[in-house]
C-alpha cells in the first residue's frame, strides 16, 4: 500500500494583507508550511507533492525543502487559476498510489492520530474527511439578508483537511470535473472542497473524521495569532482534547 499526501501552498493570501504568502509567514521561527509538511514527513506518508504559486518552484526547493531537509517531497508544482486546478497539477504529479492526502498548507497543526483514523476510514468508505462539530447555531440566509433556515446544529460539521481518497477514483473525478470546468461556471456551480468532486462524479460520500478545532486554517492575520497560542501553549500536539471517533 502506498498512501501520497498533496500539501497546497498556491495560494497568495491576500486577506493576510501581508506582503508575503501566508504558508511563507513566520510561525515561531517557521514558515507556516514547515508544521504541516513536518507531520506527513514523520508519518506513515510514503511521498509528498507540494503545490507551490507558479513560478515559485524553486524557491520551495531551496527556501523549504532543502532547507529544512525534507526527503519526502518527490515533486514540487505550480498551483492553478482555482483550487481544484491545483489540487489536478498535484494528482497528476503523484506517482501512482492507493491513498491520496489532500491538504491545505495554511492547516498547520494537522495530526498524526487524524492522520491515522482517516486512513482507517478511506480503506472502509474510499473517501474520509476531517471535521469537526459547528460550536454555534447556524443559519442560511435568503439572499437578502434574512435568516431563511435554521439547520439543526447537531448535524453541521465544519469542513478541515486532510481529505482522503482512493487515489484513482478522485484522480479520475478530477479529470471530469476539468473537461465540465467551463459548463459548471456557466451554471454559477461553485467548487470548493475535494469531497464534492468525489460526490459530483463517483457519487461518494466522504466519511467524517472528528478531527480539532486546532487544525485551524490561517487565513487572516487573526489566525496568525492564535496559531502562534496554540504553540505557545505548549500542548502535546498528539494529545490536546481530540473525540474518540467510532
Amino acid at each position: 500500500m502506498k498512501t501520497t499526501a498533496i500539501v497546497l501552498a498556491g495560494g497568495q493570501g491576500k486577506r493576510m494583507g501581508a506582503g508575503t504568502a501566508k504558508q511563507y509567514l513566520d510561525l515561531c521561527g517557521k514558515p507556516v508550511i514547515w508544521y504541516a509538511l513536518d507531520t506527513f514527513e514523520n508519518s506513515f506518508i510514503d511521498e509528498i507533492v507540494l503545490v507551490c504559486p507558479a513560478g515559485g518552484e524553486e524557491y520551495c526547493r531551496k527556501e523549504i525543502v532543502e532547507k529544512y531537509g525534507f526527503k519526502k517531497v518527490s515533486a514540487i508544482v505550480p498551483g492553478g487559476r482555482e483550487r481544484y486546478d491545483s489540487v489536478r497539477n498535484g494528482l497528476d504529479a503523484a506517482e501512482k498510489c492507493d491513498y491520496v492526502f489532500i491538504h491545505d498548507g495554511a492547516r498547520p497543526f494537522v495530526s498524526q492520530y487524524v492522520l491515522e483514523r482517516c486512513l482507517h476510514y478511506v480503506k472502509k468508505y474510499r473517501a474520509a474527511v476531517a471535521a469537526v462539530r459547528a460550536k454555534d447555531t447556524v443559519k442560511l440566509e435568503n439572499g437578502d439578508g434574512f435568516i431563511e433556515q435554521s439547520p439543526d446544529r447537531a448535524r453541521v460539521w465544519l469542513m478541515q483537511t486532510p481529505q482522503v481518497f482512493e487515489y484513482e477514483m478522485i484522480r479520475d473525478c478530477y479529470e471530469k470535473l476539468i473537461r465540465d470546468e467551463k459548463r459548471l461556471e456557466e451554471a454559477g456551480v461553485r467548487v470548493t472542497d475535494d469531497t464534492m468532486v468525489a460526490k459530483m462524479y463517483a457519487d461518494v460520500d466522504a466519511k467524517l473524521v472528528e478531527s480539532s478545532y486546532d487544525n485551524l486554517k490561517i487565513t487572516e492575520p487573526g489566525d496568525l495569532v492564535l496559531a502562534s497560542a496554540i504553540l505557545d501553549s505548549g500542548r502535546d500536539r498528539e494529545k490536546k482534547g481530540f473525540s474518540s471517533c467510532s
